[in-house]
């Protein structure tokens, strides 16, 4: 009977420490956001913000995914490395609690973000941000304005120049008849009628 009882301490003591093991690996690293559906216009900027909290100092890495693309944003250790890819490198700022700046938006850059922090035991944490983007109606609107606008004027500088063409025609007539009746101009010149 005493092994049986050994044998259970030694059991509850392993199931015990497994516990533990698992809850220090489990609250080790953490990755938080409170808002995760983002929609934005084309040429804005979006500040994907987020908590990582970890036990030592972790590595963040961004990713991108679409229904036809997926690539890598960028990686970077706070107060580290920092390595965005050659798509994002003038348009993003990564920060050291984790959060990133993309700026002047794209309609491509619509679709799913994945953050994910990994502590240096190896243990990490995902977390997934929905980004649309909207197209700007402003825009085309001012678009179509500057291409009425410029059409107008074309069409102000076409009825112009039919104007002026017209009215040298009409000079070049009146000179072409003068000339070919130079008699007639000299008797009806009043100087000769004195």
């Amino acid at each position: 009977m005493l092994f049986f009882r050994l044998w259970e301490v030694h059991d509850v003591a392993l199931f015990l420490s497994i516990t533990l093991y698992l809850c220090h690996s489990v609250g080790s690293i953490s990755v938080s956001s409170s808002q995760r559906n983002l929609i934005r216009s084309v040429q804005d900027d979006v500040f994907f913000s987020v908590d990582v909290a970890s036990s030592g100092v972790p590595t963040i890495r961004w990713s991108f995914m679409s229904g036809a693309v997926s690539r890598a944003v960028g990686a970077w250790r706070p107060g580290g490395f920092t390595n965005i890819s050659q798509d994002y490198s003038e348009r993003v700022k990564a920060c050291d609690n984790g959060s990133m700046l993309l700026s002047d938006l794209k309609l491509q850059d619509a679709g799913y973000y994945v953050v994910t922090a990994e502590d240096p035991d190896g243990n990490s944490r995902d977390l997934g941000f929905i980004l649309k983007v909207n197209e700007v109606l402003y825009e085309d609107l001012q678009y179509l304005f500057v291409t009425a606008l410029a059409l107008m004027v074309a069409a102000a500088l076409l009825m112009l120049a039919m104007w002026l063409l017209h009215q040298g025609c009409r000079k070049l007539g009146a000179w072409r008849r003068r000339r070919q009746m130079p008699g007639e101009a000299f008797k009806r010149s009043p100087e000769n009628q004195s």
